[in-house]
């Protein structure tokens, strides 16, 4: 990925929890805890599976019986959970600031669009430095339904309006970054620091995959209509 222009999308959508952060395995101990904290003995595979959604589908997946008024206070647990004893922990894959700082030097509209909160993502912005190289954030805040809706990619679409789908590209590390992209007609690409495998990520709609977004730096991006 060398050089103005090499990429014909107009703005980029990057996820941040296991794309351009290390931070999936310490959601999964986060929920642990939660769950564990509620009297719910969730399988560790099981809550690895899911991350990559927010809160109000992660929850229904694995706890299909706890009541709506139980919901909240479970998630609220597991953001304070993970804000106070992981947050600190966490740390920006190698050369995700150089990806972000790249892509705006080539004129590339890149906008945040995670599942995780609005202080969660201001802390992540502030980590990587990079802020002064996006165009917008988007977040479960912003939206009813988290990944896999289509919520947030349509909201991120709305902040770079009047860019149309077919001028996006999705980066993400989870499925459920391809099937919320998808539901607003754009397409995605992958990376493997999430813990999903390359045939899950292809299978959820991802086209193109790396194994980190150092190796997508290096590469290129892929152009658009390839």
């Amino acid at each position: 990925m060398s050089g103005k222009g090499e990429t014909s999308f107009a703005a980029i959508f990057l996820d941040i929890d296991g794309t351009l952060v290390d931070s999936n395995e310490y959601h999964v101990k986060a929920w642990e805890q939660a769950f564990r904290l509620a009297g719910l003995a969730i399988a560790t595979a099981l809550i690895r599976k899911q991350i990559g959604k927010g809160a109000d589908q992660l929850i229904p997946a694995l706890a299909p019986e706890l009541p709506e008024a139980k919901r909240k206070p479970l998630a609220d647990s597991h953001d304070e959970i993970f804000r106070s004893e992981y947050l600190p922990k966490v740390r920006g894959f190698a050369q995700a600031t150089e990806l972000v700082a790249r892509l705006h030097d080539e004129d590339i509209q890149v906008v945040l669009a995670s599942s995780a909160n609005q202080a969660e993502v201001d802390h992540y912005v502030q980590l990587l430095g990079i802020e002064k190289f996006l165009a917008a954030t988007t977040c479960a805040d912003d939206v009813e339904k988290s990944k896999p809706a289509g919520d947030i990619f349509a909201a991120a679409l709305q902040k770079v309006s009047p860019m149309t789908a077919d001028k996006t590209l999705a980066v993400g590390d989870t499925p459920y970054d391809a099937i919320a992209a998808g539901a607003c007609g754009i397409r995605s690409i992958g990376v493997l620091t999430g813990g999903f495998s390359a045939e899950e990520l292809r299978d959820a709609g991802m086209f193109e995959i790396y194994a980190s977004v150092a190796e997508l730096l290096e590469k290129r991006l892929p152009k658009q209509g390839e």
